[in-house]
């Protein structure tokens, strides 16, 4: 019992270290000094969007740059989505439309209409963007100067996180209490390592140039996880990629509920623990039940040292993700009975092979 105690002591204070560097040392996007006129794809994949797209066309018809086409690629919706894009298009040539036919066989549907939308882009870069995300600001010049002052091939961005119901803030910021209390993002630049790789599909700022080389999209065209699959295959390629994340400048409401986070979270969180369902486990069990084992092995001081280190962490992973300090600290147990059930409702997808997104099965 005292070994498995300091296992979890140690293990807590890996996690506050983590984020504490996260925290001092996170890379910001500087605005650029010189202006540019790379000319830019902004690559939308959408279905059944009819609730977001409209926004987030006009997010990108009123961002200052104006070096760009705005590509939309329907991909089968059920909904109003084609109609919307149409009369955008009708009145902007620089928007388009393009529509995704039957869902070949291997691929999933949203690497599928990336695929797609990569074929007809012509920028210099591509910038693929989830239609929920919303952006803002000069974000678009910021990322092409970030890119070419650390010749990246790929920048990544976490959206801050839009949460309003209560569902929302017990489920979506288990994410980057995992993320940021494991990962040095600064090291997925620094680091030649793929284990040290992270990516957020909702949005991908790719160097056009590579992206055609590698074909990424093609590459993992059957992985649930295709963000951090790609950062994996760039940086075994020597390619150099960015993991950042967002401001008032890119944020998103990625679900609207906790039933539907719960569904979204379960089909891709193995992949933050190398999609090892035995390490994910580990990981809940420690930082869920590390306190009894700590409180039962060891003295009060060092009980309360964890408790600080425990605490700490969720302070710095919050102020960094711009998220409610307060609301995070006091949920920690319902944030983690989410992440529970993240990892349960992973593995009985998995093994029954009936994951569904937006009506299709995601798992090939």
């Amino acid at each position: 019992m005292l070994l498995i105690g300091w296992l979890a002591f140690a293990f807590i204070t890996i996690q506050f270290m983590v984020s504490l560097v996260n925290l001092l040392f996170a890379e910001r996007m500087k605005a650029p000094t010189t202006p540019t006129d790379d000319f830019i794809s902004i690559l939308i994949p959408a279905r059944n969007e009819a609730q977001n797209i409209e926004r987030l066309i006009k997010d990108v018809l009123d961002q200052p740059y104006n070096h760009f086409e705005l590509i939309i690629c329907d991909d089968q919706s059920e909904d109003d989505t084609p109609g919307i894009v149409r009369r955008y298009a009708s009145n902007d040539r620089r928007i388009r439309l393009i529509q995704s036919e039957k869902l070949p066989k291997g691929w999933l549907g949203k690497n599928h209409a990336c695929h797609l939308l990569s074929q007809h882009a012509t920028g210099q870069y591509l910038l693929f963007l989830d239609a929920d995300v919303r952006i803002q600001g000069n974000i678009i010049a910021r990322c092409i100067a970030h890119c070419k002052k650390h010749h990246l091939s790929l920048l990544s961005i976490f959206p801050k996180q839009q949460m309003h119901s209560w569902g929302e803030k017990i489920t979506v910021p288990v994410m980057n209490y995992i993320l940021l209390s494991l990962l040095p993002l600064w090291l997925v630049r620094k680091s030649a390592f793929t284990s040290l790789a992270a990516a957020n599909g909702q949005f991908m700022f790719f160097r056009a140039a590579t992206y055609y080389t590698m074909d990424p999209h093609t590459r993992v065209k059957a992985s649930k996880v295709e963000d951090i699959a790609i950062a994996r295959l760039f940086k075994a390629n020597h390619h150099p990629v960015s993991c950042q994340l967002g401001n008032e400048q890119v944020t998103c409401r990625m679900y609207t509920s906790g039933h539907e986070a719960v569904n979204g979270f379960s089909k891709n969180v193995t992949a933050f623990f190398g999609n090892s369902l035995v390490v994910s486990i580990l990981f809940w069990l420690i930082t869920t039940l590390g306190f009894l084992l700590v409180f039962a092995s060891f003295p009060g001081e060092l009980v309360f040292a964890f408790v600080l280190l425990y605490l700490s962490t969720r302070v710095c992973v919050s102020f960094q993700s711009k998220q409610n300090i307060v609301e995070n600290v006091l949920f920690i147990i319902p944030q983690q009975v989410s992440l529970g059930l993240f990892i349960y409702f992973s593995f009985a997808n998995n093994l029954k092979k009936q994951h569904q997104w937006k009506g299709r099965n995601i798992i090939c």
